[in-house]
């Protein structure tokens, strides 16, 4: 045997075997598999893992965007007629957050936390200055106590006239400070005097800069990779009391601020926000790329705040069968002490048309309402996010107050949110640098089957050159006529010539 016919079986072992093995680990998804369980065994709420500082202090700037309907025609809708609001906004603020407090428990397979936000104001990026600019709104203060006396005829007449007293109607003016971070209301100092359980001062977000909602208690992911960032319970609760169905009133998925890697298209992602006093979903809805990194958006479908006709499981958020609203919006009271509180998207996006119907100057748009996260599938990180909600009051007729007589029921809109967030740059190529190296991993197998085409190439080559040289070598030792008279000999034997003898005697 030849060197160029060792060196041809060679290559086709080589090419067969790399071929083989190749396609044997791809359709395995061998590679795949050993760099998911590395995913697995990163990813989880421990000291020293790859994701416990970050998910203690999130590194992406978040901002949170406040926008205000100004009520331009009050004395006009108290008269019955049609309310028109005009938004102004937004008005934007650095919103810092961190876990406090992190601490392991349950021998070390769950973790306790407090989430503290903070806020600081951005100038550059709002529209006016919080301190100086009015707006007209709801008293929300006066409908909280209007609603907590209905009823009772004594105490819904000493209200009116302490009401009628103070100059405290149905609206206010206030800036955008004092509605946001809190002011002391007349009404509520005056009712304080025989209740003294109740807080003199109104903000919508007063007491939130600075504080936090409770302690959390996280699975880490250590068990089940499924489990990670889920919540176990809220200030020791495994469940609410708020409404009226365990279904309603359950805590199930994370705080939106984690989410386990390995994403699928199918799944429902839960997310429980104290805001809400509810769990809410989100579903896929479609690929998106940000910053050159893949990502999946989940966004809340319609069903979340449907009305119970739509989706009968809703039928526990109704505070009391008289009072379940429509779809697209919450009444919150249970856990807002009784005030007249609505939840709902922004200019009543995914909502019955009554809602918007009844208020000029809303205009629901996807691309401004909508809530979505976009997290990338491999990791489960959140690359970029959009919360959207909206703080609404449920104006009507209540019996004792005679300023409320010619109302019609609205679900009056008072503000709304945008809370976002987008990773940073830094995080990004960090994290581009990880779904490289997995993708690298993940198809080694094809790295493999590319090496055994390219050898299969070679060994073609070597065949083709072989057949040729060997035509070749069979060309040079075949036997070919010496002469003209060989070809035409017709016994097609060997030609002998002979010469005449001479004549010795000449």
């Amino acid at each position: 045997m030849t060197r160029r016919s060792c060196t041809i079986y060679v290559v086709g072992i080589t090419c067969a075997v790399l071929l083989a093995v190749g396609i044997g680990l791809f359709a395995g998804q061998v590679f795949r598999t050993l760099m998911n369980n590395r995913l697995k065994k990163e990813i989880v709420l421990v000291e020293g893992s790859r994701v416990f500082d970050s998910w203690k202090k999130p590194p992406p700037p978040v901002y949170m965007q406040f926008f205000f309907f100004n009520v331009t025609n009050p004395d006009e809708f108290i008269a019955g007629g049609k309310p028109e609001v005009k938004q102004i906004g937004p008005y934007t603020y650095r919103e810092y957050r961190y876990k406090d407090n992190v601490s392991m428990v349950a021998n070390g397979k769950m973790v306790s936390a407090y989430n503290t936000k903070s806020f600081v104001f951005l100038r550059e990026k709002s529209v006016g200055d919080p301190a100086e600019d009015n707006i007209t709104t709801v008293n929300i203060p006066a409908w909280a106590v209007m609603n907590n006396v209905k009823g009772s005829f004594f105490k819904s007449s000493m209200v009116s006239i302490w009401m009628n007293s103070l100059k405290s109607g149905l609206f206010t003016t206030r800036t955008v400070d004092e509605l946001l971070w809190g002011y002391e209301d007349r009404l509520l100092v005056r009712v304080a005097g025989t209740k003294p359980e109740v807080e003199t001062v109104f903000g919508l977000m007063y007491k939130k800069n600075g504080s936090n909602d409770g302690e959390f208690i996280y699975h880490t992911g250590e068990q089940n990779y499924m489990d990670y960032g889920r919540i176990e319970t809220w200030k020791g609760q495994r469940e609410l009391t708020f409404w009226s169905s365990n279904y309603s009133n359950s805590i199930v998925g994370s705080d939106g601020s984690a989410f386990h890697p390995l994403l699928d298209k199918d799944e429902r992602i839960y997310i429980f926000t104290p805001d809400l006093c509810r769990t809410i979903y989100m579903e896929f809805e479609k690929d998106v790329e940000v910053k050159g990194i893949p990502a999946y958006r989940f966004t809340p479908p319609r069903s979340v705040l449907a009305s119970k006709e739509e989706n009968p499981d809703n039928e526990g958020f109704c505070v009391t069968p008289k009072e379940c609203l429509g779809t697209g919006v919450l009444k919150v009271s249970p856990c807002r002490k009784g005030a007249p509180v609505v939840a709902s998207f922004p200019h009543f996006y995914l909502a019955d048309g009554k809602y918007v119907a009844a208020i000029k100057g809303l205009s629901p748009e996807r691309t401004h309402h909508q809530t979505f996260l976009d997290l990338n599938p491999t990791t489960g990180v959140i690359v970029r996010a959009h919360k959207r909600a909206q703080v609404n009051i449920l104006m009507q007729r209540i019996t004792g107050f005679p300023s409320t007589r010619f109302l019609n029921e609205t679900v009056f809109p008072v503000m709304f949110l945008n809370e976002s967030v987008e990773i940073d740059d830094a995080s990004a190529e960090k994290l581009k640098k990880l779904l490289l190296i997995s993708n690298l991993v993940s198809n080694f197998p094809l790295v493999i089957v590319g090496l055994g085409v390219i050898l299969l190439l070679v060994f073609v080559i070597l065949l083709c050159q072989a057949r040729k040289q060997k035509s070749s070598a069979e060309d040079d030792t075949a036997y070919s006529p010496v002469n003209d008279k060989e070809k035409e000999d017709p016994q097609n034997g060997t030609y002998i010539g002979l010469t005449p003898k001479a004549d010795v005697e000449a």
